[in-house]
Formats: structure tokens, sequence, C-alpha cells
């Protein structure tokens, strides 16, 4: 995944991403396990590939070993008992070098190019307005991965920070916005990939292109592809690609209702709104308010109502600040729905407490009490 982001004044502005989906630290562990294989079968003639015990060793071991060659021209693999045969165990000792691992990995590393070049392309940037490049993730370590950034952007990697913690960090930092323990840090993001829906043939028409500035709202109009047809489906689709079993599906609705006439005649309007974090958090506001219905005490229910509106307000002037503003009064308010919420409950513990010891202290017209006595059982008999 490679991201540009401009930075400046407390605010974050995602200008493009771009990235391979099917590329990670696992396929560089898959290249050494199946060089191990591809050398054990050779050698003995067994496919240690078809043993999920054998299996699960090799995926560590090969884990292993990417580590060490982040700071090692070499790296030694030992797998005694691997597997067994009738004449007997059988062992792995392999020396795997750095210059094999990148051979065995250069497709990978070829791949690492073209989302660094769409992202640029996308952002309408080049190298040379690059400032710095920081690496994500453990297998940004790999010396090659670095070599091969350091090629495409003429920069030498920021290494100020540990790439394997670098997105907990922003977490913690958007966590931090989020709960308004962090002031004046606003990050406006994109799409990562294109939203649009089916169309006849089993193609993707795409509504909001990728790497669309957030909130957005675009819409297009359809129309029905057969005669007399009074329902369509639509299916909203995420990808890039140009068919619609090539990409994902993110859900379906069927819409019902239009007067039959011939084809194309029908309009059918389909908006798309992508929602950013005021909307998010109106949204689910509103659906708490509505679960919770009249659990909420009455004044704290005014407040979070009032801090709502504004919000809402907020969102439609379009001011980020005001936005932000607003947002984090209205979460502070919707903690005192919880507080509400878990002081009545704790009030309604006691109250049944209480409720369920009276009897027994008061209660003296049935059973055992401590000035009771002792209880003889007797047959009675009428001598009449």
């Amino acid at each position: 995944m490679s991201l540009v982001l401009e930075v400046g004044d407390g605010v974050f502005e995602v200008l493009s991403t771009s990235g391979d989906t099917h590329l990670g630290g696992d396929d560089f562990d898959k290249k050494i396990v199946d060089w191990l294989a591809s050398t054990f079968k050779n050698d003995e003639g067994i496919d240690l590939l078809k043993d999920k015990q054998a299996l699960q060793r090799l995926t560590e071991a090969a884990e292993k070993s990417k580590m060490e060659l982040s700071t090692l021209t070499q790296a030694n693999i030992s797998l005694p008992f691997i597997t067994a045969t009738a004449d007997g165990p059988k062992h792995i000792e392999a020396t795997l070098s750095r210059a094999k691992f990148e051979e065995l990995c250069s497709d990978l590393i070829d791949r690492l190019k073209t989302p660094v070049n769409n992202a640029l392309k996308d952002a309408k940037l080049s190298v040379s307005n690059l400032d710095e490049v920081i690496l994500v993730g453990g297998s940004t370590r790999i010396p090659a991965v670095q070599e091969t950034v350091r090629k495409i952007t003429g920069k030498d990697p920021n290494v100020t920070v540990n790439p394997d913690e670098v997105v907990s960090l922003g977490a913690a930092v958007q966590g931090g916005v989020l709960a308004g323990d962090v002031k004046d840090v606003v990050l406006l993001d994109v799409t990562p990939l294109s939203i649009g829906l089916e169309t006849l043939g089993g193609v993707m028409t795409k509504i909001i292109p990728r790497n669309t500035t957030l909130p957005t709202s675009k819409s297009e109009v359809f129309s029905t592809a057969a005669d007399g047809q009074t329902s369509v489906e639509i299916n909203v689709l995420q990808g890039e690609r140009e068919f619609v079993r090539d990409n994902k599906s993110l859900g379906s609705f069927r819409l019902d209702g239009i007067p039959p006439a011939p084809r194309g005649v029908p309009q059918i309007e389909v908006k798309f709104d992508t929602k950013n974090q005021a909307d998010s958090v109106v949204y689910q506001t509103e659906k708490q308010l509505k679960e919770l219905g009249d659990k909420v005490p009455a004044p704290v229910k005014e407040k979070v109502d009032v801090k709502l509106q504004e919000l809402k307000d907020a969102i439609a002037g379009g001011s980020t600040q005001s936005m932000k503003t607003a947002m984090e009064a209205l979460n502070q308010e919707v903690m005192q729905i919880g507080q509400a919420m878990y002081n009545q409950t704790s009030a309604g513990g006691a109250g049944s407490t209480d409720a369920e010891t009276e009897p027994g202290a008061g209660s003296t017209s049935s059973g055992k009490g401590p000035n009771d006595g002792d209880v003889i059982d007797a047959d009675f008999t009428d001598s009449n």
C-alpha cells in the first residue's frame, strides 16, 4: 500500500492511496517455503506441502529466516525430524543467502513499483515533490525492498520510527482525536477504491472514483434494461476492474414499483454519499438514542439532542473546525448517557436486594424463625 500524505498546521490530508491487496509479508514467506519444499522433494522424493504439520514448521522457519536476512547475509535453516519414511527420519539442513532470497522474491519486489507510481500519478505529483518516505510494516526491513524504494523515489527512507509500530501509533492518535483527548489534529481521508454498481452485461459502472476526498456525494441516472421491467436489482461494488466478477460486492437491494414502460424510459437516479467522521458520529448517536428509548433520562437526552443538532448544522456549513468542535462536544454528552445508564442499573440492583431481604427479616407468620422453638410431629386421634 502506497499513500501520499500532505501535512500542515495539524491537518493530515490524504492526497492519494494505491496498493496491491494480494501482496504482503506472507508472500515472501511462501517463496522460502516453496524453495525448501522443492529442494527436499528433489532430494528425498517427498512432497512436504501435503503434510500439514510439516508445512507449519516450514512456514515458521521461513518467517524466521526472512527476518534474519534483514540484518545478516545468510540464514541457517534446521528442521530435524521434518518427516519419516521406512528408512527412518528425515531432516532439513539448509543455508539461505540474502542473494538467493532476493532472487526468489524478485517478482514480488517488482510489484512494489506499481502502487508507488500510481499513488504519485493520482496525486499529480512527482518524486521531486516528496519530502519524506516512511516505511510501514515489518517486511519493509528487507534490504531489497528499501533499495527498491530508493530507486523509485531517489530518497533514503525515514527510519526514525519502527515500521511495526507506525500503524498502531497512527491509530492511537486517531483514537485520541475521536475521544477528544487530542486537539488540533484533522484527518482528511480519501476513498481507497472506486465505488459503483452493476449494469447490463456484468459491467461495473463507477460512480465515485478512487482517491476522492471525503466527504463526497455523487449521483447518476440509469434506466431499465428490458421492456415492462418493474423492478431492478442494485448491486453496489468496490474495485477498479471492469467486470463485476472481479470486484467486491458491498451489498445489494431491490427497487420495486417501477411503472411498466419501454426499456430506457424510466429514470432511476442512484446517489452515493460517503460518510465522514462527523456523519458517522451523528448516525451512531441517533441509533443509540433510538435503541435506548425511554431508558435515557430526559435531562441527558435534551443535552444530547442540542449537541446533535449543533453537529448537524456544522456539517451543513462545511467548516472542518466547526465540525471538529461540535463533534467533541457531542461525544462528551454521549458519554453521560453511559454514566446515567450505569447509575440507574446500580440503583436498581440495590433496590432489588433490599426487597429480597425484607420478607425474610420481618416475616414471622410462616417458616421456622429463631423464636419458634422445636417442632414436634404428632398423630391426632378423635376419641369421640
